[in-house]
């Protein structure tokens, strides 16, 4: 069952499973807290999973009108969610866009974080990643994010709008779908949001946030598809090198979307990673 907290940028609905250490979910644009839904029942015996939809296209409640959707002030979104659910820290754990926000909060706000998981995210200068430049242009155009949401009514064109280059295989299930495209076909707020994001992309952020995170020690796990096609694994190379207590693995048979493609084992990582001794995994 979902729950609602109110803050100063907006209401933000979110899952609250299981006890223990907590882990904090963050994904990225198009999608919201239902593409965790096959990882956190496996971690949720373990740990506190709190799966918030952050304001990225597919929530439900839009947000206040003023809200600074740059990666600041989605770092800050993050930040305030944790104080009010009296977090002190978390382990964050990000996707795709989700990612950039996660690597921003450890950034800036490091006793934040106890550690800090990236699967298929954005980093330096791939924020967006190439293919969905494109999105961020067309959200300049009045009307473009309407005309999309309601093309998104089909398959073939979510398969491809980018779910099929982020997804190895086949598209969720159609309810998981409905949920991930039907809040910006109904709501204006929502499609404001969701072109106030897209419009706020600047990889100027994400190249800033990965210099000021080579003095960050805590433990940081790279979970990259094997098959991305958005994140060339270059990239998470490069940037587990340049990290103090980094490393990379890689999630087999899989794409972007490894909470989709390869849930389990997704989630075997996560856990393993976040039980390990911090002395252990420096």
């Amino acid at each position: 069952m979902r729950q609602e907290v109110r803050l100063p940028q907006g209401a933000i609905r979110y899952r609250d499973e299981g006890t223990g250490k907590p882990l904090l979910f963050i994904h990225g644009l198009g999608v919201n807290g239902e593409l965790w839904r096959k990882v956190v029942p496996r971690l949720s015996k373990d740990f506190r999973c709190i799966v918030p939809d952050w304001p990225l296209g597919s929530h439900s409640l839009p947000m206040a009108e003023e809200m600074d959707f740059s990666l600041p002030g989605l770092g800050r979104l993050a930040v305030d969610f944790m104080d009010a659910l009296d977090l002190d820290a978390a382990t964050l754990v990000g996707n795709d866009g989700g990612g950039a926000i996660a690597q921003m909060v450890a950034s800036e706000w490091p006793e934040r974080v106890t550690r800090m998981v990236l699967n298929s995210s954005e980093l330096y200068e791939l924020a967006p990643p190439p293919r969905f430049k494109p999105l961020k242009l067309a959200a300049a155009v009045p009307g473009s994010l309407w005309v999309s949401g309601q093309l998104l009514r089909f398959r073939p064109v979510q398969r491809a709008a980018g779910f099929g280059v982020s997804l190895k295989h086949g598209l969720p299930d159609r309810e998981t779908m409905d949920s991930y495209v039907s809040p910006g076909r109904s709501a204006a707020g929502v499609r404001r949001d969701a072109r106030k994001y897209l419009r706020g992309m600047d990889p100027r952020h994400t190249l800033e946030t990965a210099e000021r995170l080579r003095a960050f020690d805590k433990p940081v796990l790279l979970l990259w598809g094997d098959d991305d096609r958005l994140f060339p694994l270059d990239y998470a190379r490069r940037f587990a090198a340049g990290l103090p207590n980094a490393r990379l693995e890689l999630i087999r048979d899989a794409r972007t979307f490894a909470p989709e493609d390869q849930p389990e084992a997704l989630a075997d990582a996560i856990g393993s990673f976040a039980r390990e001794p911090a002395a252990a995994t420096a």
